[in-house]
């Protein structure tokens, strides 16, 4: 309908349509906006996440739900005031035996969250006498813990529900029966003695 000028005019009027440039933030050369979010920020993300997800309320403080400790199941048990710190480190370091277990052996980790599905497993093509060794320690250690939960009175039952807390960090045992409490006790309670033997 118009001619030349008036496409001239109306390209004049579309340049300043839009969402207008921000102002006095970081851009790279390119002209794209550096991520300027700070730790603070991040943080809070991550602390709002941990409320929503694990279910810590209002109530409870910062402090809490940043602690390492909110990070994993028996850690968020502890927090809950239903196990001591010494069982806690006692839960701890079963866990840590069993993932020394499963790394010096070659045996896949047993939860799906902590390994790759599709990674090649095992040990090299030559097993030399030092990680023959290794591995060696680390099964008779685990046994020998295995040994310390199956002595307790409902041995197999308390087994199992440390392992599913320590090891395999099932979120929902995280409001278990008071049975399964009793056997978690136990159990920790159990591992913690035999550790204060073993070192004596």
């Amino acid at each position: 309908m118009g001619g030349k000028a008036t496409k001239v005019k109306i390209q004049r009027v579309n340049k300043g349509a839009g969402r207008p440039r921000k102002a006095n933030v970081e851009r790279f050369p390119c002209g794209k906006i550096k991520p300027f979010e700070t730790e603070k920020e991040n943080i809070s993300v991550a602390m709002a996440a941990r409320r929503r997800i694990h279910g810590f309320g209002k109530t409870v403080d910062d402090e809490t739900v940043r602690s390492p400790y909110a990070g994993y199941t028996l850690g968020r048990i502890f927090l809950d005031g239903l196990i001591s710190d010494e069982q806690r480190q006692a839960g701890d370091d079963y866990a840590e035996v069993m993932a020394r277990y499963h790394k010096t052996t070659g045996i896949p980790a047993p939860s799906p969250r902590a390994q790759s599905l599709f990674a090649v497993k095992g040990h090299e093509g030559e097993v030399t006498e030092s990680l023959a060794d290794r591995a060696r320690k680390a099964s008779n250690r685990m046994m020998e813990l295995q040994a310390v939960l199956l002595r307790c009175e409902d041995g197999p039952q308390v087994r199992s529900t440390v392992y599913n807390v320590a090891v395999m960090d099932y979120d929902h045992l995280r409001q278990m029966s008071p049975q399964q409490l009793l056997w978690l006790r136990r159990g920790l309670i159990a591992l913690r003695k035999a550790k204060a033997v073993r070192w004596r």
